[in-house]
């Protein structure tokens, strides 16, 4: 018997920030492989190559767009692109982000400045140029990618991160009222410890560190999070709006 997903995707377009590696790739694959068209937007030149590469052997619709969104007069120019190239944009993923890892004392005005520019306002920007996009989407649908930093303040990142990571929610928040008479659904996912670049940047006594505060005993995977994206990218999280779907092995619970 063949399996059948019991979410409903369609073919509607999805744009993913930091979508050439880590998180941001996970969810794009997995958006892809749902039967939605994906574009990946990043300003790693051979991150997106890796991706497009990867998407070309698994044959799936995707397309790459090079843009650093911390300077937000280049995001217009790319989505109008890639409306015009797909046909639609109906959901937006906020995941491109940069790690902070360092001390109170020793944060720099500009590390601070860099974090939030990226973290924080882009993601604003990106959600308010894609909103012409939005409002004449199918099921539209923001996922903004935060933090268990932004939960409970983390552990050993640094303040600037853990500041916009805890934006990033508070700003899902708002926008999910102000959003909600247009039947745009804005919701958002805070990961614990990932598997990722930013993990591996850690030394090994500081993850293990970490692992150990965890009850599940692990760190988690970018599919893991891909999938809670899933569900609020599918036609049926029609009626969840506002939320923060936490998946980080039971460091916060609340």
């Amino acid at each position: 018997m063949m399996n059948k997903s019991i979410f409903t995707f369609g073919r509607r377009t999805a744009v993913i920030t930091g979508g050439s590696k880590n998180i941001g790739l996970a969810i794009a694959l997995r958006f892809a492989q749902a039967g939605m068209q994906v574009a990946i937007v990043s300003s790693n030149k051979g991150n997106l190559l890796h991706a497009s590469q990867l998407f070309d052997t698994e044959e799936y619709p995707a397309s790459i767009w090079e843009c650093d969104i911390s300077k937000t007069h280049t995001i217009d120019p790319v989505l109008k692109d890639i409306c015009e190239q797909h046909g639609s944009i109906d959901i937006l993923v906020n995941c491109a982000g940069i790690l902070d890892l360092s001390s109170i004392e020793d944060t720099a005005e500009d590390t601070w400045d860099a974090v939030l520019d990226v973290n924080l306002k882009a993601a604003f920007f990106m959600v308010q140029k894609s909103l012409p996009f939005l409002k004449n989407g199918s099921y539209p649908r923001i996922i903004n990618i935060s933090s268990n930093a932004g939960r409970m303040g983390g552990y050993a990142n640094g303040m600037s991160y853990t500041a916009s990571k805890g934006g990033m929610i508070a700003m899902s928040y708002g926008l999910a009222r102000k959003l909600a008479p247009f039947s745009i659904t804005v919701n958002c996912v805070a990961p614990g410890t990932i598997e990722s670049d930013m993990s591996r940047s850690r030394n090994w006594e500081a993850q293990r560190q970490l692992i150990e505060r965890f009850p599940l005993g692990r760190i988690g995977t970018a599919d893991e999070v891909a999938y809670a994206a899933c569900y609020f990218a599918s036609i049926e999280s029609s009626f969840t709006t506002g939320a923060v779907l936490d998946v980080n092995g039971g460091l916060f619970m609340g």
